[in-house]
């Protein structure tokens, strides 16, 4: 997925693609959507779930990192990320509106495998993240239930759609149809493979403001609008063994792609980058109090730092590229940008 070799969408690419073009190139990464579409009664949105690994994430934490580029958002679970540099749940999608119920879903899913969570150990820090679709979805409905965060989890996957899926259903970008978008890059380092991906719920931007390998993209989208007042979710993954500190430099990096796609990070933006690694995993219970991690030393940071550039750029216009034409609630229409290709 990405951005297809034969679309007419081209960007100029320094690292090679991922077999799959996707975060889950990253191996042991599993994402999942859960798709609530009625267009009677305007409900546009959904769940997305990432699993950073396939193995139990509260007993094998993964190593991460995050990056507030700009605060309005109100995403859980990034104030322990930002202390400990480690996530210990699922990372989930969703509307802002629906983050309590997403939260309550986490939490039981936890639970369920983890008969020590208050009980004999902490409790756990799930975190879920949001974009407000509201424009095109009856948001004020509450439509995104438990059960539907559960089946995400539950259906979580080495392959998935782009576009109006999960939680980027309802999602603008640049006024044009938004959603979710992915990309994966391949990096060699000492003779050997590594993998960083991304995916992102686009849901930012100024109409009008759309870049294409730094070419402007005339489309009508939306017209005049006073200003940036969207958000961005973006995830990135990696088997890279990078530490915290690493992967919050990692996550600042993000910044670079949006600017290329034609962000400027406004004052109404939720901006959020989260990073993490799977090459580093941290056990909840120990049986030294010395561990013993590996770490890319930061000299060679540089080719992560434009990997993530490239695919976090790629996973922008990949949303972008892959959403349909949607007519939302109140009868306002946001139109794809295959429409202006």
């Amino acid at each position: 997925m990405g951005l297809p070799d034969n679309c007419a969408v081209k960007l100029q690419n320094k690292y090679t693609k991922g077999k799959k073009n996707l975060l889950t190139d990253v191996p042991g990464v599993k994402v999942g959507h859960i798709t609530l579409e009625d267009q009677e009664k305007d409900i546009h949105t959904g769940v997305t779930a990432i699993l950073p690994h396939g193995g139990n994430l509260f007993k094998d934490k993964v190593m991460a990192g995050v990056s507030v580029i700009n605060g309005f958002g109100k995403s859980t679970g990034l104030v322990q990320i930002e202390e400990l540099g480690t996530v210990e749940a699922p990372i989930l999608m969703t509307n802002t509106l629906s983050i309590g119920a997403a939260l309550d879903a986490s939490i039981k899913y936890m639970l369920r495998d983890n008969e020590e969570i208050g009980v004999s150990t902490g409790t756990v820090n799930c975190v879920v993240t949001e974009c407000n679709d509201g424009v095109l979805n009856d948001i004020r409905g509450l439509h995104v239930k438990e059960e539907h965060v559960f089946a995400a989890l539950d259906c979580a996957g080495e392959n998935f759609e782009e576009g109006s899926v999960g939680a980027g259903t309802g999602m603008r970008c640049l006024g044009l149809k938004g959603g979710i978008g992915s990309a994966s890059r391949i990096l060699s380092i000492d003779d050997h493979e590594y993998t960083i991906g991304c995916l992102l719920m686009s849901n930012f931007g100024v109409p009008g403001s759309l870049r294409i390998d730094g070419r402007p993209i005339a489309t009508k989208g939306e017209g005049v609008h006073p200003g940036d007042r969207g958000s961005v979710i973006i995830v990135l993954g990696t088997d890279l063994p990078l530490n915290d500190r690493q992967l919050k430099r990692t996550a600042k990096r993000a910044v670079v792609g949006l600017a290329r796609a034609g962000s400027y990070l406004g004052n109404g933006s939720g901006d959020i980058a989260i990073a993490f690694s799977n090459g580093n995993l941290v056990p909840h219970h120990s049986q030294t109090k010395i561990m013993l991690t590996k770490m890319l030393h930061d000299d060679a940071l540089d080719q992560v730092f434009e990997a993530t550039a490239e695919i976090v750029e790629e996973a922008v216009i990949s949303s972008l590229y892959h959403a349909e034409t949607v007519k939302g609630i109140r009868g306002k229409v946001v139109r794809s940008l295959k429409e202006f290709l």
